[in-house]
This record gives structure tokens, sequence and C-alpha cells, in this order.
């Protein structure tokens, strides 16, 4: 996709003005979801990281196995949700893993990638997108604005647009590099404060100042639901706040509860670990 025309300069105000916090998610319990319950039974085995010698092998062997039944389980979820197939984009979360486990999931035709680090995810994906010019890249976790130009060069989607001083540090990288990535906008739906995101009853209002700040580069929203209780209602919240201001993308649910964001609407799901495995340090 061509690089978007710089939006036009300006200040996003919300009625807070301070930056969001961070906080780790901890897997769903997959027993909790109830939207696609004859689904669950289609499960995909935990794995580690790669090992050496043969071991490595059949790791980067589950990893495909492991990419087709996530893809199976997602058609399965549309059909029984009455979607039409191909209505949901699977985005590869692979954090912490190595470029091998990414080329595994390349060659069975992924193209969609999640990370968290910008520095990881340059220099991870560098050769591979110039190896494959289909990839692309999202940055999914929390921005801190001296990371805003560096992201804005390598990434083809950023998901965690969630504070007036980020969407400054943006918009003057988008000026500072000549184009601009997607952009979503991360809200916390529980209201946590120890999670990234504007807060639920600041959304809207931030929503569309940056709406009016970049235009149509603003593509629609994420969230992160609260690991304890049901997910859905919160993934319709998203789903009704997208449709409210006119977006298309509504990025919602991971590796333990994406069936039920599938059966919310969810446009892009972020399977890392049901995929890759447990998190690995090699890189």
């Amino acid at each position: 996709m061509a690089a978007r025309p710089a939006p036009r300069a300006g200040s996003v105000k919300s009625q807070s003005g301070g930056s969001a916090r961070s906080g780790r998610v901890r897997p769903r319990d997959l027993t909790a979801r109830a939207h696609a319950t004859s689904l669950w039974s289609m499960e995909i085995s935990p794995a580690s990281g790669p090992a050496p010698g043969t071991a490595a092998d059949l790791y980067l062997e589950s990893v495909g196995e492991r990419l087709a039944a996530v893809q199976a389980r997602i058609a399965a979820a549309c059909a029984a949700a009455g979607r039409a197939a191909g209505s949901v984009q699977l985005v590869a979360v692979s954090k912490t893993h190595p470029r091998e486990a990414v080329q595994a999931v390349l060659g069975r035709g992924q193209h969609l990638f999640g990370e968290n680090r910008v520095q990881e995810a340059g220099t991870k994906f560098a050769g591979l997108k110039a190896d494959w010019p289909g990839v692309r890249l999202h940055i999914i976790g929390g921005l801190q604005t001296n990371k805003a130009r560096d992201a804005v060069r390598i990434a083809d989607v950023i998901e965690s647009l969630d504070r007036p001083r980020l969407a400054d540090a943006l918009a003057t990288a988008v000026q500072a590099e000549g184009r601009c990535p997607d952009l979503l906008v991360q809200v916390n739906t529980g209201e946590e404060p120890q999670k990234a995101g504007v807060m639920l009853r600041e959304a809207d209002a931030f929503v569309t100042a940056c709406l009016v700040r970049f235009g149509p580069a603003l593509r629609g929203l994420m969230c992160i639901p609260p690991v304890e209780g049901d997910p859905t209602p919160h993934f319709l919240t998203l789903a009704a706040m997208a449709a409210r201001h006119g977006l298309g993308m509504v990025s919602m649910g991971m590796s333990g509860d994406y069936m039920a964001a599938v059966a919310a609407g969810a446009t892009h799901v972020r399977v890392g670990s049901a995929i890759f495995g447990q998190r690995s340090q090699v890189v």
C-alpha cells in the first residue's frame, strides 16, 4: 500500500490530558468463552520455543501446523456467526519469537504480523519485508513518544494511538518521514488504570479529534479487555464505537478469546502463543 500523505498539523485534546500506562495481560481462560463453545474442541497444543538441531526443525513445522489450526478456527467462527469467509484477518503476533518462526508461517501464506517493540520489529523485519513484499507489520504494543518516528518509518499499521502527546509525536514523525501508516486508536474498554488505551469515557472525543487531524489514515480501533470476566461486552462496545465513527478496522481478540471477538465483529484478531507457542527470548 502506498504511503499516505502527511496529515495537517494541529493538536489533539482529551479530557484527561494525561498519558496512559501500560500493563501485562495474562492469557485468558479458554473455557470462559461462550460464543463458540462447540468450536473449542479444535484445541491447539502449547509449544515451547525453538531448540537446537532437529528439535528446531520440529518446532518450525509445528508452528505451521498451529497456524493452519488457528486459520481453520477463524473460518469456523465466521461461519457460525454468519460472516463471510475471509472477513477476518489474522495478525500473527511474533514478538520475542525468532525470524525463523516468522519465515515458517510466511511460507504458508501468512503476511500480517504484530510486534510490541519497535526496535525488535525493525531488526527482525528489515530483511523479511525486502524478501516478502506482501508483509504488513503492525505495531501493537504501547508506543513511547520517542519511538514514534521509528514506528512511522517501519510500520504499516500502528494500533496503539491512545493519547494527545503520542498524536503530536506521530504527526511530527509523519511530516519528517513523508509517509503515514494506518492508525488505530487503542481504547481501554475496561478503564483499567494499569493498561494502555484512552479511557472509554473519553474515547469518542479523542477519536473525533484524531479523525480531524489524521483524516483517512485513522482506520479503526483496538482494545484489550480485562483478563477476568466475559470479553464479549467489551468487543461489542468497541465494534459499536467503530461503526459510530465510520471506521472499518476493529482489532480485538487474542489467543484466548479471538473466537468470541469474531462473533462480536472483529475485522482483525491478534494471535501469538496459539501459533508460535510460549514466548522465546531468541530474536
